[in-house]
């Protein structure tokens, strides 16, 4: 991820108010069957215990990288990347996103988006607008659980209001779940899949959490773990996706 000082200048366009935290140039595992530049954009008004970009949480840091940096790059990269991706951090959290998206697909590259789904109404906009490619979008687990979760209340409904919003819009797209050991996130697993599954969603993903960037104050494995997640996975592929993919840690 590369990091320079955000300067801003006299003839500034929309998109320059992006706060961005960091950027891969060149990322195969950000969209899948992809090429992309990665935007890591600050901020998230979550506070998800296992999130492995902590440094990205708080919404008063300032930006590393600016949006000039992310033209130049995709200025010197037409013919090699596909697109680019934004995550986060909360990349919808930000106002600007649909002025750097337009930026983006008017260079000639498509747009991904990670979301945790706390901005149905913005994320619809993006969709309506043409903004947006594909989308990744993480349902972390029941709606009974979600506050436990993300450490805020009244969450779980703009998950699922951001699912019927891409299911209503045909949007490709993958839906995630990534599973702690010991805790809800895992006792979900596979009934959130059934239930997105049900919603009429067709690509999902089960991904093991990791430890690096995380808090460290909670276990990322334990006796039988991985184990355990491969019978989830195992339960979960077996509903019938279109494409199911099982990420371990």
């Amino acid at each position: 991820m590369t990091h320079a000082a955000a300067v801003p200048t006299s003839n500034a366009r929309p998109a320059d108010c992006l706060v961005i935290a960091g950027l891969v140039p060149m990322s195969t595992v950000d969209w899948p069957d992809h090429l992309t530049a990665t935007i890591f954009t600050q901020g998230c008004p979550w506070n998800c215990f296992y999130c492995h970009n902590r440094d990205l949480i708080d919404t008063r840091t300032p930006g590393a990288v600016a949006w000039q940096e992310v033209r130049d790059l995709l200025g010197r990269r037409r013919g090699l990347l596909d697109g680019v991706v934004f995550t986060g951090g909360e990349a919808l959290r930000q106002d600007c996103l649909a002025d750097a998206a337009r930026e983006v697909k008017d260079m000639g590259f498509q747009v991904g988006l990670h979301t945790a789904g706390m901005y149905p109404r913005r994320l619809r906009d993006l969709v309506e607008d043409g903004l947006v490619d594909w989308v990744g979008l993480d349902v972390k687990a029941l709606p009974e659980h979600y506050a436990q979760v993300v450490g805020r209340p009244n969450a779980a409904q703009k998950v699922w209001d951001s699912l019927e919003v891409l299911l209503a819009s045909g949007t490709d797209m993958e839906v995630r779940t990534t599973a702690v050991p010991g805790d809800v996130t895992a006792d979900d697993a596979v009934e959130v899949a059934r239930r997105v599954h049900e919603a009429g969603a067709r690509v999902y993903a089960l991904q093991q959490a990791r430890g690096r960037g995380t808090s460290g104050t909670f276990p990322v494995a334990a006796p039988g773990w991985d184990a355990q997640c491969e019978r989830m996975a195992a339960d979960i592929e077996a509903m019938g996706w279109e494409r199911f993919t099982y990420r371990p840690a």
